[in-house]
């Protein structure tokens, strides 16, 4: 039992590690002797490899390819430095804080291509390697298409945002037609700053973050803040299953679509986004759609009204001319057609006609509420009234007591 113990023990790193190693391979004397990827999250990966031939060596190359949704396949290749020699060993590290980093739950493959001087070519088989952020215990619950990874919190919390993903989805198949098409990972950090470790050179106000062509959300979410993780939630997961729905070589969608199907998919948008919005159409500072399509500004209150328009304009497409039209203008998006073009195909008015139909609904929707507006003074009035009355027969009745007091000398 001891020995079966021992053997046991040895064996369990062996197989942990056995994931990223391919097997040994040679012709013609020229062997691969060892080849294995260690992954530095977020940092990069280090890649190392080990060869001897009969002959000197000179020449190796690494390929590897990010697995993503892509319209082509994009095979890197990076021809290694190395002292050329019968024996060699060598490796190269891929450097994501120059190149852009990879999400947690991402995955490549790789393999080598060895060459010496007689002409002996080896190619090593395909390895995959699995892209995770190994500094914290995850557990996992799936659901459906769903997956979210979390290590802070109990079930219920968990649950809670399990729901939140699911209820999402339903609303946006009954808003805009759009369903998940694939399966999505969500990651669940337990605060912002865990959240920005890792990523490479984040934002620092990023509190999520959708990585669409991976299928992957990254966001931060602490236990106690539940209101706030069902809206993050919903936000980055509409961004997800919208741009895999529209996915294509073309082009996007504007801005304004797609930020304000986010926040529309958050549910009723925040008072603050409402009365900045009041305030800025009353003094005819309204951002134009047609700009709205750009990305958003860096300044704070411009950024805010053009997320407040975002979802006002969403709000107006869906309330108006109903789901159908929606999923309408996403499908015109996906088969490549201009902002103006699809827009006027499936609404019959461009950017700029949906710019004056939506001030004008904006404008109709203030007025509306004005009249509202102007009662309180009036009731303000009202009260002072009553008010002044209530006081006036108080001094009368004081000024009688007094008098039948002999106290009142008039």
């Amino acid at each position: 039992m001891i020995k079966k113990a021992a053997l046991l023990v040895l064996l369990i790193p062996l197989l942990i590690f056995a994931w990223n190693i391919s097997p040994v391979q040679a012709v013609d004397g020229l062997v691969v002797t060892g080849n294995s990827a260690e992954v530095d999250f977020p940092a990069g990966i280090i890649f190392r490899l080990s060869a001897q031939s009969d002959a000197e060596i000179n020449d190796i190359r690494l390929h590897y390819m990010v697995v993503r949704m892509s319209h082509a396949q994009v095979i890197s290749e990076v021809h290694v430095d190395f002292e050329p020699d019968t024996a060699i060993e060598t490796e190269w590290f891929w450097d994501m804080r120059k190149t852009g980093g990879l999400p947690p739950g991402s995955g490549m493959e790789y393999w080598w291509t060895v060459t010496d001087a007689q002409g002996s070519r080896v190619q090593t088989e395909v390895v995959e390697v699995r892209v995770e952020d190994r500094r914290h215990d995850w557990q996992s619950l799936t659901t459906g298409k769903v997956t979210l990874y979390w290590y802070e919190g109990d079930d219920s919390f968990v649950r809670e945002l399990m729901t939140t993903a699911h209820q999402v989805l339903l609303r946006l198949a009954a808003d805009t037609g759009v369903v998940l098409e694939n399966a999505v990972k969500i990651y669940i950090y337990a605060n912002q700053q865990a959240l920005l470790e890792s990523m490479i050179f984040p934002q620092e106000w990023t509190g999520g973050v959708a990585f669409t062509r991976y299928g992957i959300i990254a966001v931060s979410i602490s236990p106690g803040r539940a209101e706030w993780g069902n809206r993050v939630i919903a936000h980055e997961l509409t961004h997800l299953v919208i741009h895999q729905m529209n996915f294509n070589p073309y082009g996007g969608l504007p801005t304004w679509l797609d930020e304000g199907l986010a926040m529309y998919a958050e549910g009723e948008a925040e008072p603050s986004f409402a009365d900045l919005l009041v305030d800025k159409a009353r003094e005819d500072e309204l951002i134009s759609v047609r700009s709205l399509a750009s990305p958003f500004s860096a300044y704070a209150e411009e950024s805010i009204l053009a997320y407040a328009q975002s979802y006002s304009l969403v709000k107006y497409l869906i309330d108006n001319y109903g789901q159908e039209k929606m999923y309408e203008l996403l499908c015109e998006f996906k088969e490549g057609s201009g902002y103006d073009v699809a827009l006027l195909k499936v609404y019959g008015f461009d950017m700029d006609g949906l710019n004056g139909l939506w001030r004008d609904y904006i404008t109709a929707s203030i007025e509306e509420s004005q009249p509202a507006l102007e009662e309180k003074p009036h009731v303000w009035v009202l009260f002072a009234l009553i008010v002044g009355a209530c006081l006036l027969v108080l001094v009368i009745i004081v000024l009688w007591y007094y008098g039948r007091l002999g106290l009142y000398r008039g």
